[in-house]
This record gives C-alpha cells, sequence and structure tokens, in this order.
C-alpha cells in the first residue's frame, strides 16, 4: 500500500484589501505532491473558465500538511 499525504488546495482571487483572498479550498489524499500538483492546475484550469461565476482566479496553491506552501502558480505564469 503507497503511503498517502494530505494536501490542500487553494484557488485565489485579486488581493482586495479587506477581503479574503481563497475562492475555494480543497484537502486531498494523493501519494505524491506531482499528484497534488496535477489536481491543483486541473481546478485552477476549471475556475478560470469564462462561465464561472464571481470574480476571477488569480493563482492556486498547494499547503501540505505542516501548513507550508509547496507549490504555487500564478495566471501571469501561464505560457502565452
Amino acid at each position: 500500500m503507497t503511503p498517502r499525504e494530505t494536501f490542500h488546495i487553494e484557488i485565489l482571487g485579486p488581493d482586495e484589501p479587506g477581503e479574503d483572498p481563497v475562492r475555494q479550498r480543497l484537502s486531498v489524499r494523493v501519494g505524491s505532491l506531482e499528484a497534488a500538483m496535477e489536481r491543483a492546475l486541473g481546478l485552477f484550469a476549471r475556475a478560470r473558465a469564462p462561465q464561472r461565476g464571481g470574480g476571477p482566479a488569480e493563482a492556486v496553491r498547494v499547503i501540505d500538511g505542516a501548513g507550508t506552501e509547496v507549490f504555487r502558480r500564478s495566471r501571469f505564469d501561464e505560457p502565452a
């Protein structure tokens, strides 16, 4: 059996004063950081789709079980 770890994925909106930038949170149990990153990028792509309600998604980040940010991608990091 493969050991699994819990990662927390957060979809972030624009940084506006007095507002929480986190638009969506999801916890996943996967076997590796790479699997969590893959899941995060899929969620980020859907969050940026034109039909999605609310403000635009600006970034996604993955936080490990200890609370350390281990991956981050913003819309500015995407290839043109």
